[in-house]
């Protein structure tokens, strides 16, 4: 297990650093970590930003100061009051049709499979709430299956509405908002990702668990 290391972010954060491998293993930890931090905030915190391998704790510098935070933050993570909790799963249903994926006969031939074979492949994976990141609701699922791994597109593609479901790499994403994109578009869902309305607008918590099944 990596050893964790503290630096501060300008004069209003500190970094919580837990090693570069990104894992599920590490990112239980970073997890964990922000779950206890939400239950005992130091004074001052303002607010926390879990991502792949570390955790950010914004606070307020006229009420605290770096160290106490790290140290508070430190504490907890050696006390036993610190655990991982069974993730929350989400079933999200997924339409696979040519209008819905205009990738997906792409993505095939990229992947010497076939359109079939790609969406199996899919619905097969196992995806975990890493983080949240570059727009509002935007969560990046880890666990697409290897034989679905591919680059980047070269640029961006204007006109993709929310739900659609993208892959690129190792990560899967539902978008939440219309916007360019980069990545495969190989489906589309109506589940509501973000919904400011809602007491939790954003619909995934980190460390839940994501299983998609096909709408027919």
């Amino acid at each position: 297990m990596s050893a964790v290391s503290v630096r501060p972010i300008g004069e209003s954060a500190v970094l919580i650093d837990f090693g570069g491998e990104i894992s599920t293993a590490t990112n239980e930890r970073v997890v964990a970590l922000d779950r206890a931090l939400a239950g005992q905030p130091p004074q001052g915190m303002i607010e926390t930003v879990p991502a792949y391998v570390s955790l950010m704790i914004v606070f307020d510098p006229l009420q605290t100061e770096c160290d106490r935070i790290a140290a508070h933050a430190l504490a907890l993570l050696e006390s036993a009051k610190i655990a991982t909790r069974p993730p929350r799963e989400h079933v999200i249903p997924v339409r696979y049709d040519a209008a819905s994926a205009p990738d997906l006969e792409t993505v095939a031939k990229a992947t010497g499979l076939t359109p079939d074979e790609v969406v199996a492949q899919h619905l097969a994976g196992e995806y975990r709430v890493f983080m949240y990141g570059f727009a509002p609701g935007y969560a990046y699922l880890g666990g697409v299956p290897p034989a679905l791994h591919l680059p980047r597109k070269p640029r961006a593609q204007r006109g993709h509405p929310a739900g659609s479901v993208i892959i690129a790499g190792a990560q899967c994403l539902i978008t939440s908002l219309p916007m360019p994109t980069g990545w495969w578009v190989i489906g589309h869902t109506a589940q509501v990702i973000l919904d400011p309305a809602r007491a939790q607008p954003f619909l995934f918590d980190p460390g839940d668990v994501i299983r998609f099944e096909r709408e027919r």
